[in-house]
């Protein structure tokens, strides 16, 4: 027992690595510049420190982008969109008075994710870049050591889809459906300069490269227009604080009753990326919250799922839960 301490305990230890953490944004972003290949970005760390524990990869540089001012605050534009600093922690958006009083609809997003102590680490722009999870390679060092390598540890293989080419490791943001359905825009700054890109576009269908963001760029603002339609979110996990959900979804409509105009429907924890189910929007638009209309998009939506793979439960049971989420959500809509 004692001879098998010392290996657990090394197996917990984060690869050797040189921390660094800049002043500033433009001193991160010059540093990031020189090296970004074997540099890894961390904010709260919640994710990227258990995963480096994990041996998932082991970043020559790890860079802190902790407390950038630059990254910090919540403020307000002209034209009443709502510009949140990506480096701001989710507990103290859940508080903030400006997010109380001009989006409502993101405070059951920032509180579903994880627990108290996660979220008091934790932080918006690091929720949103989460790293994607698959049951293979989610594991420890030893586990895949045993089982052999996949796509995302860098060798031609996948063991959740036999065959495939394309890593379908899950997205497990929390916040991603909601702040897509209230069309939100991410702001991506390098060395060289910044671009907007709409949050809806931001994921792609790979699970290794799972958004657009370049190497040598960091997330720095979230953009968020303003919104005074209803909204649902909900989400679904083994247990509540604890676990990454089996499914999220996000819904938002102007209207009222089972009146519902510009409908957004958006699912996530079901795929590489969060989907916006514009099938079941479509239907209700046309049909109303009503319980045929209901129906149909709840019919819809098996449709608009497709396949899905690479489950930490069973198919059938994920299918079944993004029909319920979707009825749910929808119903939800309907009270309001």
């Amino acid at each position: 027992m004692h001879d098998e301490c010392p290996a657990i305990i090394l197996s917990m230890l984060l690869p050797p690595h040189d921390f660094r953490k800049p002043a500033s944004l433009e001193e991160c972003l010059q540093l990031l510049d020189v090296n970004s290949a074997a540099t890894k970005l961390t904010a709260g760390g919640t994710d990227v420190t258990f995963n480096m524990r994990g041996k998932l990869f082991e970043p020559e540089v790890l860079l802190s982008i902790r407390d950038l001012p630059e990254l910090q605050g919540v403020t307000v534009l002209e034209d009443g969109t709502l510009r949140i600093g990506a480096g701001n922690r989710l507990t103290d958006l859940e508080r903030d008075p400006l997010i109380a009083q001009q989006l409502p609809a993101l405070l059951p997003a920032l509180r579903a994710v994880a627990s108290r102590h996660v979220r008091n680490m934790a932080t918006l722009g690091g929720n949103l870049c989460l790293d994607t999870r698959c049951w293979y390679t989610n594991q420890t060092a030893e586990w895949r050591e045993a089982k052999g390598g996949c796509l995302k540890t860098g060798v031609e293989a996948c063991h959740a889809i036999p065959g495939s080419d394309v890593c379908v490791a899950l997205n497990a943001s929390d916040t991603a459906p909601m702040l897509i359905a209230l069309d939100a825009a991410v702001t991506l700054q390098s060395a060289t300069g910044s671009r907007e890109v709409a949050l809806r576009d931001f994921y792609t269908s790979d699970g290794i490269e799972h958004t657009v963001r370049r190497p040598g760029e960091i997330m720095t603002a979230v953009t968020v227009p303003p919104c005074s339609d209803r909204t649902v979110y909900l989400k679904e996990t083994a247990r509540k604080g604890n676990d990454f959900s089996y499914g999220v979804i996000a819904a938002r409509a102007a209207g009222h009753g089972e009146q519902a105009q510009d409908l957004r429907l958006v699912i996530g924890s079901l795929g590489t990326r969060p989907l916006i189910l514009d099938v079941p929007a479509k239907l209700i638009m046309e049909q109303g919250l009503t319980d045929t209309g209901i129906a149909a998009a709840v019919d819809a939506t098996r449709d608009e799922l497709g396949i899905l793979t690479n489950l930490y439960t069973p198919a059938i049971y994920k299918s079944k839960l993004g029909r319920m989420l979707v009825r749910l959500a929808l119903e939800g809509l309907r009270t309001q």
